[in-house]
């Protein structure tokens, strides 16, 4: 493309239909399809789909090489693949880089709670982090407080899978010209009808099979790219040149309006609390999401999860590959107001437009495997700690089956609903609250895991208070395109400088559970009963959820 050309189709990304790259994506995306509707069938051991443990958690049975794809398809998305380079297009390492870091940080977390946590879900028969609560702290307030919180925290999760989507389709020209706004996002219901399906049939398996499909196309794109773009532009020294002068620019053009300047190379003295915070409390928060506590509850054993802990950082480095086509788009001369585009006008620009279109259908499935596996999650909250816990307890394995396969509809319904209907940066906005929420379940999650217990009502009162200082200072938080919600960072009380609202959050929550479990212990009021404690079987079938498991 010429330079011209390249302005022109940044101007009007989509106005041009680009039929070849459509053909591509639509025959990948068939294959997919296929592959979801056939793991009904894959893995069933002659057993019937009809519990949680079965369709939710894909019989527990999965060992090593599924896991590894089924827990990297979890935290590697379609939001990821475009949002994180995006970032750096836009502004630099503390918006974006510092996500490499924080899924480097997490997996020693990861490999000191979750082969525990694990240990004891599967003695205790628990299929989501609320039944643990539930059974360690003898509270149903408490776990429905870990739902909830659960749940609200995927549903725009879900949502930003779509908008990922949304961007290749933009890009593709899909529904160019179009006057009916049903036309164009046609495509996106019709792939989130076909993910529904297969979900409900397939449960579990269908992500776990769909994973392997996605991360060989994306490990393929980014290989191809990260080898073909660098040489071409003159290599990374140039690259890197060519991000700091833009930078340089857009500080400058915000000086000169009266703004902050926040667009950055590389972290210096002032930004690094913010990058700091930012990526310790994403990396505390990441792996409490119900998502990635559901793929590490169906493996096989804890030993598969403590190997997994180990090879997983591996993702990082793709991570960081991924990050760096940012800076290899401001060195393309992409030029976009929304960060979100700029790597599919990266592909679109640089690359044949077969290969193009291989690219926007790796995009694509990485939104399917991620938002199955989190509509399946989060189906599972709502049917163990709602339905059952206060609706149905007598509840059937089979029955709370089917509300969890309703459920899980639900879900995805209201998270298309959510983002066709309403502009994507409100579901920005919420996501951005996400690890603000997710970080306020860490003491009562993981500090549950080990002895001795803090005190149940000390617990809901600090997940409270750290829910409400969260949620309050996100919303005050602006930026030039929202005017609540436009951020992560806000400055910490007694330092004075800039850091991550939900490790402020969490620090409130922590301090006012652990002074509140010494003040209720001298008062000498009760605990609730620990059920972990109680004897276990091997085969998980469902009891009182007010009473845990026996």
């Amino acid at each position: 493309m010429t330079a011209a050309a390249v302005a022109a189709a940044d101007a009007q990304p989509g106005a041009t239909f680009h039929g070849e790259q459509f053909a591509v994506f639509a025959v990948l995306f068939a294959v997919v399809a296929v592959v979801g509707f056939w793991a009904s069938r894959w893995r069933r051991g002659g057993k019937e789909l009809n519990s949680l443990d079965e369709w939710g958690l894909g019989g527990r049975r999965f060992g090593g090489f599924v896991a590894w794809f089924l827990i990297g398809g979890d935290v590697f998305t379609a939001y990821t693949f475009v949002a994180v380079p995006g970032a750096m297009y836009a502004s630099g390492a503390v918006s974006g880089w510092y996500a490499v870091a924080y899924t480097t940080m997490m997996w020693p977390i990861f490999f000191v709670v979750m082969p525990r946590l694990w240990d004891v879900s599967r003695r205790h028969g628990y299929v989501t982090p609320a039944d643990l609560v539930r059974g360690r702290y003898g509270s149903q307030t408490l776990a429905l407080a870990v739902a909830v919180t659960g749940v609200v925290a995927t549903m725009p999760y879900i949502a930003l899978q779509l908008v990922g989507m949304q961007a290749v389709l933009e890009v593709m020209g899909v529904g160019a010209g179009a006057t009916s706004g049903f036309v164009r996002d046609l495509p996106v219901i019709v792939a989130f009808g076909v993910l529904a399906v297969c979900t409900y049939t397939a449960g579990l398996r269908a992500p776990a099979l769909l994973a392997f499909v996605k991360d060989f196309l994306i490990y393929l794109v980014v290989a191809v790219a990260i080898v073909v773009l660098p040489h071409r532009f003159g290599g990374f020294g140039h690259i890197f040149d060519a991000a700091q002068h833009k930078f340089d620019t857009a500080n400058a053009a915000a000086v000169a309006a009266g703004r902050k300047p926040n667009a950055t190379l590389i972290p210096g003295s002032k930004d690094l609390l913010a990058y700091a915070t930012l990526a310790l409390g994403s990396a505390m928060a990441l792996f409490l999401y119900p998502h990635s506590i559901t793929g590490v509850l169906s493996t096989r054993s804890r030993n598969v999860v403590r190997r997994n802990a180990v090879v997983l950082p591996l993702y990082a480095v793709l991570l960081a590959f991924i990050a760096l086509l940012g800076y290899v788009a401001i060195a393309a001369g992409v030029h976009t107001t929304n960060p979100r585009l700029a790597i599919p006008l990266l592909f679109d620009h640089e690359f044949p437009a077969w290969f193009a279109g291989v690219a926007f259908a790796a995009i694509a499935v990485g939104a399917l495997v991620p938002a199955a596996i989190m509509s399946i999650a989060a189906a599972n909250l709502f049917t163990r700690t709602i339905y059952v816990g206060y609706l149905r307890r007598d509840a059937s394995a089979a029955e709370q089956t089917r509300v969890s396969k309703v459920a899980s509809l639900l879900v995805k319904f209201g998270a298309l609903v959510f983002v066709l209907g309403l502009d994507t940066q409100n579901s920005i906005n919420l996501q951005l609250l996400g690890g603000v929420w997710m970080l306020q379940t860490f003491p009562a999650v993981v500090l549950g895991l080990w002895r001795p217990r803090l005190h149940r009502y000390a617990l809901l009162t600090g997940w409270a208070v750290g829910m409400l200082y969260g949620t309050v200072q996100a919303y005050h938080q602006h930026s030039l395109v929202a005017k609540h919600f436009g951020g992560a960072l806000a400055v910490v009380p007694g330092l004075g400088r800039t850091g991550y609202i939900a490790l402020t959050a969490f620090t409130l929550n922590l301090a006012i559970a652990v002074a509140g479990t010494l003040l209720l212990r001298a008062l000498r009021v009760p605990n609730g009963q620990d059920l972990t404690v109680a004897p276990t079987r091997q085969s998980p079938r469902p009891a009182d959820p007010t009473r845990g498991w026996t």
